[in-house]
């Protein structure tokens, strides 16, 4: 498994639209969430034991989060074929067994992963009301193994202060987990 950090995208950088289905096939759109305070993109995937590791304390954190009004939305840009635990079926299992309340689209193009700068799984963007980029990183500090409390602290802190209205802190430490797994030709430069 390799092991790949997140790429800091510039702070400051507009949300890509996307149009892409859901697990129950209804297609969700960037301009869905035009009317919340913050827009937070994961992207997640099914079969990563870093995503495994948080996908709780995150459907947890993304609960909390949306019941004061932050849109969350996860993306799974894997290669389905070639990674069949990450194909649609298995993303609507996943929603069920882990409790997921945001949508979980599937990027079957990969198009969106590559808009987004997104290179690994799990990898977190934070938009502001304007949807510019406020946060790029990691959820906290917690990695499998490592015995560190997965309460997703470096999120939180973010999202806390977007929703106070302040920029949140510009020290922002890279997620790292598996890499995207990209179809042939789609790997970013």
């Amino acid at each position: 498994m390799a092991l790949t950090p997140s790429r800091m995208v510039p702070l400051g950088t507009p949300a890509p639209d996307f149009s892409l289905p859901d697990t129950t096939g209804r297609l969700v759109s960037l301009s869905d969430f035009k009317d919340a305070p913050a827009l937070l993109v994961a992207f997640i995937c099914n079969h990563c034991p870093y995503v495994q590791h948080i996908r709780h304390a995150f459907a947890q954190l993304a609960r909390e989060y949306q019941q004061r009004g932050v849109a969350v939305v996860a993306i799974n840009s894997n290669d389905a074929v070639a990674y069949p635990d990450d194909s649609p079926a298995k993303m609507v299992e996943e929603v069920k067994k882990v409790g997921y309340t945001f949508p979980y689209l599937y990027d079957e193009t990969q198009e969106v992963a590559r808009a987004y700068g997104a290179t690994c799984t799990p990898d977190f963007f934070l938009y502001d009301r304007q949807r510019k980029l406020v946060y790029r990183g990691q959820m906290d500090s917690s990695r499998p193994g490592n015995d560190k409390r997965n309460d997703g602290a470096d999120l939180r802190a973010a999202l806390d202060a977007v929703l106070a209205g302040r920029e949140p802190s510009p020290h922002q430490v890279p997620s790292v987990g598996c890499n995207i797994k990209w179809k042939p030709g789609n790997e970013p430069r």
